[in-house]
């Protein structure tokens, strides 16, 4: 063992010392003295042995850091944020400890390296088939009926059409023009001028009056609540619908998509729906938008979900009956969730699987016309959330990302330089099977087939493995803007600052 890694081993037991109750006054101090002297071994074990090992140990260091960094920064309610450090803090450290055994036990038996890169390519060719066959088996399973019976006027339910807007101009006036075109008859369309900063919102709401159109007033969300759900629960409490549609204002409808929509949720018997729609689809050389909604879409899609238990669902259309909505206790439950979807399609599932995740089609006509800013923002927004903001899950996903999206591609020119055929064939296989199922889910977002798609994975993940890295940043030390207002603060729950004692607070 090197300097630096013995180094590194007195370091994470100094580390863990930390929360020790004892030593907790003088964490400040003992932070100060680790966070350089982290950093400092952490590059030198990598600068003496320039290895994929050396690599992932110096990589899990990153993390630790940003651990130990927000401790400092304080952003967290003093238990929560005493809690999960401590976790995070222990599972980094076991990570490095299981790569410095793997290292050394290979270091012992004489594992070269040629051996690990066959190793991996197996193991990449067994993801991506594994992520093939997922995206297939979702794109099946999310099919809507291909012929529905069609529900007279008064076997329709009431529905209500909810949409909070905040600062918005012509996005809303498209929607609510699509909106009012519908044949729905028995239709009720609210929108709530969430506190917008402009004036021109409010009178766009105003000006659909004529149309039937109701207008809310919003108030401000109260400290702990994020402002998009209290807005929607405000529109919810005006509601008179007994099934509830949510939608943002880049949301397209033709005039007989509201009435297809809730007669599959009844011929399906389900008591939830969330749709995939269309997207309208960028310029010919424009790749950029490639990159962002199609990798969105990928996580809900092409992900084995029944292992996470978590199933697929998008924000951008959903509709709920309001008794399903207040059996599971309304937005109040999941007041400061970023993915309120999730919560409201995990208890409809376990309500006799009432919950289903459809695509849109000819038949249902639901197009999303949200820009690429818009695209990027919301991914922002939502990606460190939806992994619990705990940095050793950013730092798995995207280890997972690299090594099956990204790594196969590496791992052929790894091949080509050396003149493995056994490599250049296990990565082309695996390359083309993630590129498969990267061109089957960006073929779905503009319902058309993009030959970009087949190339541009590599560049997807890596562009949403920074996304990852950029919201955890944001989110642990800046702020996330949305619609004008820092959304870090409902959901990271700013609190005084930590005890001395952390027993105290427990």
């Amino acid at each position: 063992m090197t300097f630096a890694l013995i180094s590194l081993a007195v370091l994470s037991a100094l580390e863990v010392l930390v929360w020790w109750p004892p030593l907790w006054r003088l964490r400040r101090w003992l932070l100060c003295g680790l966070i350089p002297l982290l950093a400092l071994f952490s590059g030198l074990l990598f600068g003496e042995h320039l290895a994929v090992w050396s690599a992932l140990i110096m990589s899990l260091s990153v993390y630790r850091l940003i651990n130990l960094l927000r401790l400092l920064e304080n952003r967290s309610p003093a238990e929560r944020l005493y809690s999960v450090t401590r976790r995070t803090c222990y599972l980094l450290i076991a990570g490095q400890l299981a790569v410095g055994a793997v290292a050394l036990l290979s270091r012992h038996y004489h594992v070269s390296a040629s051996d690990w890169a066959y190793a991996l390519g197996a193991v990449q060719l067994a993801g991506g088939l594994v992520l093939l066959a997922s995206t297939r088996r979702h794109l099946r399973t999310t099919l809507p009926p291909l012929k529905l019976k069609s529900l007279s006027d008064h076997d329709l339910p009431t529905l209500s059409v909810l949409i909070p807007a905040r600062n918005e101009t012509d996005e809303l006036e498209a929607c609510l023009q699509s909106l009012v075109s519908s044949n729905y008859p028995k239709l009720e369309i609210l929108v709530l001028d969430d506190c917008s900063q402009n004036k021109h919102t409010p009178a766009i709401i105003k000006d659909y009056a004529h149309a039937g159109i109701r207008f809310i007033a919003g108030e401000a969300p109260p400290k702990r609540w994020l402002a998009k759900n209290y807005a929607y629960q405000q529109l919810v409490e005006e509601a008179n619908g007994e099934v509830l549609l949510f939608c943002g204002v880049d949301t397209r409808f033709q005039p007989n998509s509201l009435r297809a929509m809730v007669e599959v949720m009844q011929a399906k018997r389900k008591y939830m729906l969330s749709w995939i729609p269309r997207n309208l689809s960028p310029r010919r050389w424009r790749l950029q938008p490639l990159l962002v909604q199609p990798a969105r879409y990928a996580w809900e899609l092409s992900l084995p979900r029944r292992l996470f238990k978590r199933p697929p669902v998008l924000s951008t259309c959903w509709l709920i009956t309001a008794e399903e909505l207040r059996h599971a206790g309304g937005f109040a439950a999941t007041m400061n969730s970023v993915s309120v979807e999730s919560f409201f399609a995990k208890h409809a599932i376990g309500h006799d699987d009432g919950y289903a995740f459809l695509q849109s089609n000819a038949n249902i006509g639901l197009v999303s016309a949200k820009s690429l800013a818009e695209q990027r923002a919301t991914a922002v927004r939502v990606r460190y959330p939806q992994l619990h903001r705990r940095p050793e899950l950013v730092a798995l996903v995207s280890l997972a990302q690299l090594t099956f999206l990204v790594g196969p591609w590496a791992l052929c020119i790894v091949g080509i330089s050396s003149g493995a055929v056994g490599l250049i064939i296990l990565g082309g296989l695996s390359s083309i099977l993630a590129a498969g199922s990267f061109l089957l889910i960006v073929s779905l977002t503009y319902r058309q087939f993009r030959w970009a798609g087949v190339w541009l994975l590599p560049l997807a993940a890596l562009y949403d493995v920074a996304l990852l890295q950029y919201s955890m940043w944001q989110y642990e030390f800046r702020e996330v803007i949305w619609k004008g207002r820092n959304v870090c603060i409902p959901i990271m729950q700013f609190s005084k600052p930590l005890p001395d004692n952390p027993e105290i607070s427990k």
